[in-house]
């Protein structure tokens, strides 16, 4: 074997390794935005879950699911828009809940709990925030 064919063999092993490592550094990009999404959720869960478990009462029953799902999704759209101000009824056209006023008053109800319990502010009157 001469040195053009070593080097040519060579160049070959070379553009092989580059090529792999650029696989495997796309590879790590997607697997590291999907850890940054997986730790960002489950941040969020763990949130939500405080912040049921610190408005049940202690020793009381459950509250039924419904309104576990509706403080719930309080918390998950106050967490996708951090920035954002709600005023009740904006949020329950956000989230899809019927805006007729005994149903709004009682989302008026969980957002000042949340206020109390800390996890929101209250920027302005009838206005809610994510305490950030």
């Amino acid at each position: 074997m001469n040195v053009s064919e070593l080097l040519a063999g060579l160049q070959a092993q070379q553009d092989e390794a580059t090529a792999r490592a650029a696989e495997l550094r796309s590879q790590i990009e997607h697997l590291t935005a999907a850890l940054a999404e997986t730790e960002a959720r489950l941040t969020q869960l763990a949130t939500t879950r405080k912040v049921i478990t610190e408005l049940a009462p202690v020793g009381a029953e459950p509250d039924p699911p419904e309104v576990g799902t509706a403080y719930q999704a309080i918390v998950n759209a106050f967490s996708q828009h951090p920035d954002q101000e709600f005023r009740a009824r904006e949020l329950h056209e956000l989230l899809g809940m019927p805006t007729g006023e005994a149903s709004v008053n009682i989302t008026r109800s969980r957002l000042g709990r949340l206020t109390r319990q800390g996890f929101l502010t209250q920027p302005g009157r009838g206005r809610y925030q994510k305490r950030t």
